[in-house]
């Protein structure tokens, strides 16, 4: 019942707002594509289409993983798989330990592959449950929704301020290792808005995971997220801790350029992407997918189901603009045109032997 109830209680805050990073959008105003006055392909040949572990999608485009567990939550699901399914795009669920420890809630995760049968669907569990379940209740949660890969979230900051959370990590790399040579789908591990340094990142090819979502700082902020629950708790050394470390993370741009710097492994770009060139610059700069979630949750609470296709419908067209423009046909000859870094991203890339 806890866990179903802190759920709700995160959508509810998320509805509210004022728990987004203030201080970076992911840093991609930094990143400047190179205009090509003559593109020489014509914009209906640009080809969106990828393949992301061996799924071909319509574009480099996730919904991220957001929510489930109660009722409100379920009908959410609902809707952002159909999109998906409409769109030919991919998309993650929320944590699923609220219905692994009640069975009864399943049916709030299960319903994005009943509605949606053909899209990749990520599962996802957070890394402070890898040391705790054995692995035929972490294969619960990939049969749950017939998971094409299960994402496993990293959350230390989210766990340390969080009312009742759990920071302990210590043996969660070890878990990962085990988790991959034991489970027949491919292991994504998230952040959930802090970004991924190239020092986890070289640790977790080395663990033998499959891809990376480097969820970095410019989108929602869970510290944040975390302290509003803290301060209506009343738990004001949570809320204390929130407050100073709410805008904590690397941005976005910088996780893509630091995990990239060192691996060769799939990467998905969230924390703050807001349209379709955004997913563009983060192609441009080593990811191989682009992943929202506040801002299409958002879209659909407040303004419903058409409104939210027609903002992942504009960002798609947004994407296709951007490859036009570069004179890319595709993904693949995006990342090999020129950009130009400014600022503190040109000289953290520089640092880190990116540039």
């Amino acid at each position: 019942m806890e866990v179903k109830n802190r759920k709700a209680e995160h959508i509810n805050i998320v509805k509210k707002g004022g728990v987004e990073y203030k201080e970076t959008s992911g840093w991609f105003e930094y990143v400047y594509l190179i205009h090509q006055a003559l593109p020489e392909i014509d914009l209906q040949d640009v080809d969106t289409t990828v393949n992301f572990l061996g799924f071909k999608l319509s574009a480099p485009f996730f919904i991220d993983s957001m929510t489930g567990g109660n009722e409100e939550t379920k009908e959410i699901n609902r809707n952002l798989a159909t999109l998906a399914h409409e769109l030919g795009i991919g998309m993650g669920v929320g944590s699923q330990r609220a219905a692994i420890e009640d069975p009864s809630l399943a049916d709030t995760y299960s319903v994005v592959r009943e509605v949606a049968p053909d899209i990749f669907i990520i599962g996802n569990l957070g890394a402070a449950q890898l040391l705790v379940y054995d692995v035929d209740k972490i294969k619960k949660a990939v049969e749950m929704v017939k998971a094409n890969a299960l994402a496993i979230h990293l959350n230390p900051l989210q766990e340390a301020v969080q009312p009742e959370g759990e920071p302990k990590f210590k043996g969660v790399l070890q878990k990962l290792s085990d988790l991959t040579k034991s489970i027949n789908v491919p292991i994504i591990v998230k952040e959930v808005g802090s970004g991924i340094s190239k020092e986890v990142a070289i640790n977790l090819k080395l663990a033998g995971i499959s891809a990376i979502n480097v969820a970095g700082a410019g989108g929602t902020s869970w510290a944040k997220i975390e302290g509003e629950r803290a301060k209506r708790a009343k738990k004001m050394e949570n809320y204390n801790l929130a407050e100073v470390f709410g805008e904590w993370g690397i941005p976005t741009a910088v996780s893509i350029i630091e995990v990239r710097s060192v691996t060769d492994l799939p990467i998905i770009a969230s924390g703050g992407i807001k349209n379709g060139l955004e997913v563009a610059k983060a192609i441009a700069l080593g990811a191989d997918a682009g992943a929202m979630a506040g801002s299409v949750l958002k879209e659909l609470l407040k303004n419903g189901y058409e409104k939210a296709k027609e903002y992942l419908v504009n960002s798609i067209n947004e994407y296709r603009l951007a490859l036009f423009l570069t004179g890319s046909k595709n993904a693949q000859e995006l990342k090999r045109k020129r950009k130009v870094l400014l600022g503190p991203l040109a000289e953290w890339a520089r640092q880190v032997g990116y540039l």
